[in-house]
């Protein structure tokens, strides 16, 4: 076991946590995009909510068995899985005079909901906050354990 993993999990933890701030602040920055990308029909479409998908590195059973057969200790952390966009139906608001109105009259708006995005980015910060704490304590556990050869 490395005295540097705990400062692993916690920079892993840091890059993940500051791509999910990235993406909701996108989301955040596109709630009311109408033209974001053109379908298959060659119309455009508004932006889709994106999301972020958060799994443990190394998890599997043949990576446990190797790394102990070696008497090392698997990897540890998070990793981004990938980014999804939300499959939620776009927002139909009434608005004819808007140059994306449909023939009734309604414009589809992007499926983003700033309440859930600021819920989010409240979440992803603390958790970011968190893992900046964990950094700091495993830091200084090192500098402790080198001034005891002192």
């Amino acid at each position: 076991m490395s005295i540097f993993n705990g400062m692993n999990i916690s920079a892993s933890a840091l890059t993940t946590q500051r791509l999910r701030m990235d993406v909701v602040s996108s989301n955040i920055a596109n709630a009311s995009t109408t033209r974001a990308t053109v379908n298959e029909n060659g119309e455009f479409e508004p932006y889709r909510r994106k999301m972020v998908q958060i799994e443990s590195t190394d998890r599997s059973f043949r990576s446990f068995l190797h790394k102990a057969s070696n008497n090392t200790q698997p990897n540890a952390g998070v990793k981004v899985s990938r980014i999804v966009e939300d499959e939620e139906p776009f927002k139909l608001v009434y608005n004819p005079s808007h140059p994306d109105a449909n023939e009734e009259g309604y414009v589809q708006m992007p499926n983003v909901d700033p309440l859930k995005e600021m819920v989010d980015l409240m979440s992803a910060t603390r958790s970011y906050e968190a893992n900046i704490t964990a950094l700091n304590a495993s830091k200084n556990m090192l500098l402790k354990a080198l001034e005891i050869g002192k």
